[in-house]
């Protein structure tokens, strides 16, 4: 009995293995360009988050330092507005927990501030000069807490 095996040509199989290092070397060469830059790119995302919060909290600064200059001036309307612009930009980075530009003791820190905003913003709806000493104050309060 003998039985009929038919076997590949020897090229074939060479073929394949052939294309199979091809595929290998290609995605090695993809993996050395893509690997570097992915880091690159970890990196640089990182260091623009970073940027943002700053100017977040430095954008705050300059809202609460704008009203209490605009208040000291006699221009309280405009220092009403920056000061209701503080108080918003501050409420909303303390109710963002975790993404919060603001660690966890500077939101905590940050409540005693809004119990003073009624008050701040009160006396700017008025026209009161004693607005640009509680602004003032505010500020310096403000610029504790965010730079210990």
């Amino acid at each position: 009995m003998s039985v009929n095996v038919k076997s590949k040509p020897a090229k074939t199989t060479h073929r394949i293995r052939g294309f199979i290092r091809y595929v290998a070397r290609l995605l090695v060469a993809f993996l050395a360009g893509f690997v570097p830059m992915w880091l690159k790119s970890r990196e640089r995302s990182g260091r623009l988050s970073a940027a943002q919060r700053r100017s977040s909290l430095a954008k705050m600064q300059n809202s609460l330092g704008s009203a209490a200059i605009d208040a000291r001036r006699g221009d309280f309307e405009t220092a009403r507005l920056a000061a209701s612009d503080f108080f918003t930009e501050l409420r909303a980075e303390t109710n963002k927990g975790v993404d919060s530009a603001l660690s966890q003791a500077q939101r905590d820190g940050a409540q005693p501030l809004f119990v003073q905003q009624d008050q701040a913003i009160t006396l700017l709806s008025r026209g009161d000069v004693d607005s640009a000493d509680l602004l003032s104050d505010l500020y310096v309060a403000y610029r504790k807490l965010v730079n210990p």
